[in-house]
């Protein structure tokens, strides 16, 4: 075996890798908890050092046969210079140079990128994406997150966070967000929003979003009418992008969106009223794919395409 990648999705809750070939295929797979380490930068590095040794160990596969390591971070991400800017949800990461620090350790060339960018990579050229020159690839959880592939490359903008579809304003007077603004899309359709809307509805503070869609999928009134509302928000938010930048595909993943038979048609209705002619008539809504393994199959296209640019 050779020509293979590591890939490392770092989340708020788990750290999956991942051992990816040049079809795709992931090899040898783990993971392991990130809020047991997520106090202390350094311990929460050496245990993906450990993990990755311990990984590749079991799969019999040497160091030299990677090509690369691609690591998907959820936060700002300065990929040209291997730099971690920030990470809002685990303390301690500012002005990281997580790459010169992996490649120190394991003498592998490293890349680092955003979690959703990278998401949208493995979607692009694995999943839901495959064969399309252009898309926006959005993630539905605790954060509304969107990666763009435009003419056949992620674009990641001037100061490489591009994509930010849950920071789009969808009122000029609506509750405040983390980011400093205001009425922004995921402040009505993150998961936080979302569980604080049940109870309000249901007076039940047990009751979880998939508990709803069990609920909805046996016709309950106020279940249907929660994720008919949640989609119009979400069509809303994305009828300003369809028209800015006229993708033929969005793909729509994350937790929330695993209740697309609930979403979906809401979503196509709104924009299908409210985008512009042309845009809307290519435009095609499908859920993502690859599920948890997104973001690892991602490294595997990061690594490759910039491979590829030396060349």
């Amino acid at each position: 075996m050779k020509n293979l990648v590591l890939g490392i999705d770092v989340g708020g809750t788990n750290i999956k890798l991942g051992i990816v070939d040049d079809n795709g295929r992931i090899l040898s797979r783990s993971s392991i908890p990130t809020k047991s380490y997520n106090r202390n930068r350094n311990d929460l590095i050496k245990a993906i050092f450990a993990e990755v040794r311990r990984l590749l160990g079991e799969a019999k596969i040497a160091f030299s046969k990677l090509k690369g390591i691609g690591i998907g971070l959820p936060g700002q991400i300065d990929p040209d210079k291997g730099q971690v800017i920030f990470l809002p949800n685990i303390p301690g990461w500012e002005n990281v140079s997580l790459c010169k620090i992996f490649e120190k350790e394991f003498n592998v060339p490293t890349l680092i990128e955003n979690d959703v960018n990278m998401i949208t990579l493995g979607e692009w050229r694995f999943g839901s994406g495959k064969g399309k020159n252009d898309l926006l690839c959005m993630t539905l959880g605790t954060g509304v997150g969107g990666g763009l592939i435009l003419d056949g490359q992620l674009y990641r903008g001037a100061r490489f966070v591009a994509g930010e579809i849950g920071h789009i304003p969808l009122n000029e007077q609506g509750p405040a967000c983390s980011c400093g603004g205001y009425g922004c899309l995921e402040r009505y359709v993150g998961n936080r929003v979302l569980l604080k809307k049940i109870v309000q509805i249901f007076g039940d503070k047990e009751l979880t979003i998939p508990a709803v869609n069990k609920l909805a999928q046996q016709g309950n009134k106020k279940a249907l009418k929660f994720f008919e509302e949640t989609a119009t928000h979400l069509g809303n938010g994305l009828v300003g992008v369809v028209n800015l930048l006229n993708p033929p595909l969005i793909i729509i993943g994350g937790g929330v969106s695993h209740n697309h038979k609930f979403l979906f048609p809401t979503i196509r209705k709104v924009i299908q009223a409210r985008a512009m002619k042309v845009q809307k008539e290519i435009l095609k809504i499908i859920h993502a794919k690859l599920g948890d393994d997104a973001g690892i199959l991602g490294a595997r296209v990061l690594i490759s395409e910039n491979l590829r640019k030396r060349k």
